[in-house]
This record gives structure tokens, C-alpha cells and sequence, in this order.
């Protein structure tokens, strides 16, 4: 199904790319647009500042049949087989939808904190991060991270190539806005 023009909206620093317009800063004015993190090498992170304790919201991100509910990619879809609350150790298998292809993405938890971290490995090795601390007047602090940095120096070169660090920055802002917006 296409969505209407007006429902997008250009994003800061991705080159006048549309976004939905549920992930455009206005959908969480509370915070603003999420801002870059430098978090090191081969690694991709964003910030926000989220109106709602770090409880819930790992509670949220801890539940992987919700992750569609702020995936700013476009590519998480509603189907999931696992837990309702991932812990270290867990797998789940989220049904994905890119480029018109669908296909099936079992990740493995890697490391699992409550209300403070929670981290899953994709079966290509990069892995998704999200850390969680409390900030002011029982906001948190949200970073989402895409780290590549534990692939080998070719995969590496691919990610590059394919553009993936920049792809994957558009979606961290938008699912870190669209959180967010749950929460106004």
C-alpha cells in the first residue's frame, strides 16, 4: 500500500530522505530530534530523551512481538515467534519485509539488563543495542546503537558499500522518535 506524499517528511543529515510522518521530530515534542552518539568505530548511535520511565521502556523493547510498533526502518513486521520478554540467551525470529522481499530474521539475545540495557545479535553477526538511563523528571535517556564492529574487515567493507551505517542512522532516529511519540 503507498503512503500519501504528505504523510512524509524530509530528516536532518540523510541527504532530503522522506521519512513517515509518524517519525518527523514533531511526532515527540517533548524531546526534539534524537541526536548522534559517538559510540566508536563501526558502530551507529543515536540519543533521545523519552518522556516515560526506562522500566517501561524496556519493557516495551523486551517484548519483540512490540518492535513494530517503533521500527522507524519499515522492515519489522508484526509476525513473531518467541518470548514476550526476551532475556540473555533468547531467540526470536521477526518476519522483515525490505525492498518488497519478504523473508525471516532469528536474532539471539546477547545481553539482557532490566531497565538498562538490552542488545540482540543478527544472524550476520552485526548486532542492535539499546541502553536505557534515567534522566530528569522520570524521562530516560534512549540510545539505540547498530554495532558492526564485531564482523570482519570484509562484511565490514559490504556494510560500507550498501550504505548500511546510513540506512541503518535514518531508522535509528526515526524508531527513537517514534518511541517517543508513544509517549507523549
Amino acid at each position: 500500500m503507498d503512503t500519501p506524499s504528505s504523510a512524509f517528511s524530509p530528516s536532518p543529515d540523510d541527504g532530503g530522505a522522506r521519512r513517515p510522518a509518524d517519525a518527523r521530530p514533531s511526532a515527540a515534542k517533548q524531546a526534539g530530534w534524537p541526536e548522534r552518539v559517538d559510540a566508536g568505530p563501526h558502530r551507529v548511535a543515536f540519543r533521545h530523551t523519552v518522556a516515560a520511565p526506562a522500566e517501561e521502556l524496556w519493557a516495551l523493547l523486551a517484548d519483540p512481538h512490540r518492535h513494530h510498533e517503533v521500527d522507524g526502518s519499515g522492515t519489522v513486521q508484526a509476525t513473531v515467534v518467541g518470548p514476550h520478554r526476551l532475556a540473555t540467551g533468547d531467540r526470536f525470529t521477526v518476519r522483515m519485509r525490505k525492498f518488497g522481499v519478504p523473508y525471516r530474521m532469528t536474532n539471539t539475545v546477547t545481553e539482557a539488563e532490566p531497565s538498562r540495557v538490552l542488545e540482540w545479535r543478527h544472524p550476520g553477526g552485526h548486532r542492535w543495542r539499546w541502553e536505557f538511563l534515567d534522566a530528569r523528571d522520570g524521562a530516560t535517556e534512549v540510545t539505540e546503537t547498530f554495532d558492526y564492529s564485531h564482523l570482519s574487515k570484509a562484511a565490514m567493507r559490504v556494510h560500507e558499500l550498501a550504505r548500511t551505517p546510513q540506512d541503518n542512522a535514518r531508522g535509528i532516529r526515526a524508531s527513537l522518535t517514534r518511541l517517543a511519540a508513544l509517549h507523549l
